[in-house]
């Protein structure tokens, strides 16, 4: 056995030790129940939702609108839906336009 061999033979010893009494692919031990929120992530939006209240609400956001649209995009990001469902019985149309224009210079 060579000088490199050696050390992957060690590793692939070791992994398969840790597999036999380990957890199964996709079976759970402990921990939160699936679909269980996080406490710590429900008490940080709670503080950041009195925060805001506290600054004045609506009234604040439109001045961050106005200030620092960065942010204030930033924020609109983190509340809207990541995939809007549709009806299937009344289901979403696009219309796609293509529009020319001709532009003069000025000169």
């Amino acid at each position: 056995m060579t000088a490199q061999a050696a050390p992957m033979a060690k590793v692939e010893e070791n992994s398969q030790k840790r597999t036999r009494g380990g957890a199964k692919k996709g079976e759970r031990r402990g921990g939160r129940q699936k679909g269980t929120p996080n406490k710590t992530t429900g008490e940080l939006k709670d503080m950041i939702l009195q925060a805001l209240a506290n600054e004045g609400g609506v009234k604040y956001l439109r001045q961050v609108a106005k200030e620092d649209m960065r942010a204030f995009c930033s924020l609109i990001g983190r509340v809207l839906p990541l995939t809007v469902a549709g009806d299937p019985d009344n289901p979403v149309e696009t219309h796609n336009v293509i529009e020319y224009r001709v532009v003069r210079s000025q000169g």
